[in-house]
């Protein structure tokens, strides 16, 4: 007979511990509560774990303060982190302080069930446990559960030197990706240095990159360290790299591979301590089909990539994203930062956003400077904005259809002879409005309960009476 597995949940929330205890029981787990850090070092002296699920932040002492301690006495238990507050900074730091995954709320219960079994038939590696980088973090907000899965991604490559790539259309902060890579890593004390393929001629490269000796052509007056001299010691960062000229993809492969290169006109070798960190907007898998990037690159440098969501499909991080933009342009500018009205929010969710983060960014700069007052309506909005197609279900032929198509089914039902039509229609009606604000905000409940007018804790019970939204 298998042994039956242990897991410690610790929560504050009595919801939170009970749907936890219910669903790892019926997975065959046997599992032990506790409401806080003083009952959880209870029952970890007392009993033997094969996981712990623990809350953040929870009355007295937070939950990371406990899970340093737990990997102190146990640096192999397998601490899963839980927390409502999802943000890059708390993915980091249960990662550093070595968490073996991180799990936002709300949470999917599979998914709580998935991580469970993983940690418990997985044993973590152990590895050196280095405390939090003190320097300042970029800003890089957003709840959504894309977002979530690259701040979990930067939080497990904080313990790691390897190299990444970063996909991403243009505007989605491909950058500011890699410098959270850098300032959470063991290279944070060294520099971090941007290279923008697209932005350097092609026969100033490898000069660029690699640096020059003296009089090695036309114009090079002195020695020149190039930019993997630069990041010694810290993180070189090229940007779009599928516009690297292949002779200079050659020479990237042999530094990668070996760790030295020459300067442009050198005879010495150089060696670099550098990480790489790589970012595109193209597919780089097509561009070596199609013969202009080298496959031995891309598998060197495609060891692991995080994928970065447009706008329109993060888009109810927008809210965030526009108060922070709002709030940095205001500093810039030395005012105060002026507010979004409701209806001037929901048209910016409706708009598509092509330029991504960055477009919302100057389009928060240029209503700071040209909105009148200090609360910002639909009028004040660009003039691309606000001629952007709206969808159908916002007014015109599309809600007089929809209007018909339910007259025709009550219709139907009437005839039918049934007597509950009216229940029906607005228990349907109800359904297809929760989907709609979960799809539309990417299934973050409070933004959707904001949406429909409702509080949290209303569409968490319209959810378990509909059962399968």
């Amino acid at each position: 007979m298998t042994e039956q597995l242990n897991v410690l949940v610790i929560d504050d929330d009595n919801s939170i511990r009970w749907v936890l205890t219910e669903a790892l029981e019926d997975e065959g787990f046997k599992v032990t509560t506790a409401a806080n850090a003083n009952e959880a070092r209870a029952k970890l002296s007392q009993h033997e774990f094969n996981v712990v699920l623990s809350d953040i932040r929870m009355p007295g002492e937070d939950g990371l303060s406990l899970l340093k301690e737990i990997k102190q006495q146990d640096i192999e238990l397998p601490v899963i982190i839980m927390t409502a507050h999802s943000d890059l900074e708390s993915a980091v730091n249960a990662y550093e302080f070595g968490a073996f995954d991180y799990l936002p709320k709300p949470f999917d219960v599979d998914q709580a069930i998935e991580l469970v079994n993983r940690a418990a038939h997985i044993q973590p590696a152990n590895d050196e446990n280095h405390g939090v980088k003190e320097n300042e973090m970029p800003t890089i907000i957003g709840e959504a559960p894309a977002m979530q899965e690259v701040f979990r991604a930067i939080g497990r490559l904080s313990r790691s030197n390897i190299s990444v790539l970063i996909n991403g259309a243009s505007g989605t902060g491909k950058e500011l990706v890699a410098r959270a890579l850098h300032q959470h890593s063991r290279r944070a004390d060294g520099p971090f240095i941007a290279l923008n393929m697209a932005a350097i001629p092609k026969d100033l490269i490898e000069s660029e990159l690699f640096g020059h000796e003296k009089g090695a052509f036309t114009g090079a007056a002195q020695r020149y360290l190039g930019r993997f001299e630069q990041a010694d010691g810290g993180t070189l960062f090229l940007d779009e790299i599928g516009d690297m000229p292949l002779e200079t993809q050659t020479r990237l492969l042999r530094v990668l591979s070996e760790g030295s290169f020459y300067r442009v006109g050198g005879t010495s070798p150089v060696r670099a301590n550098v990480r790489v960190v790589a970012a595109t907007h193209q597919d780089l898998a097509k561009l070596v089909e199609q013969g202009v990037f080298r496959e031995d690159l891309f598998h060197r440098i495609n060891v692991i990539r995080i994928q970065l969501p447009e706008l329109k499909d993060r888009i109810s991080d927008l809210p965030l994203l526009a108060k922070q933009f709002l709030t940095n342009a205001a500093k810039e500018l030395e005012t105060e930062p002026k507010q979004i009205s409701n209806d001037a929010l929901r048209q910016l969710m409706q708009y598509q956003w092509p330029g991504n983060v960055r477009e919302l960014e100057n389009v928060c700069r240029w209503l700071m400077v040209m909105s009148s007052g200090r609360d910002i309506t639909p009028s004040d909005l660009p003039p691309e904005v606000k001629t952007a197609k709206q969808s159908e279900v916002a007014g015109g032929d599309g809600f007089k259809n929809w209007q018909m198509s339910l007259r025709q089914a009550l219709l139907n039902r009437y005839e039918a002879g049934e007597v509950d039509a009216l229940e029906h229609a607005q228990d349907e009606l109800e359904k297809i409005l929760i989907e709609l604000a979960l799809n539309i905000t990417g299934g973050h409940k409070q933004d959707a309960a904001k949406l429909l007018g409702w509080g949290r804790n209303t569409i968490t019970r319209k959810q378990k009476k509909y059962q399968n939204i």
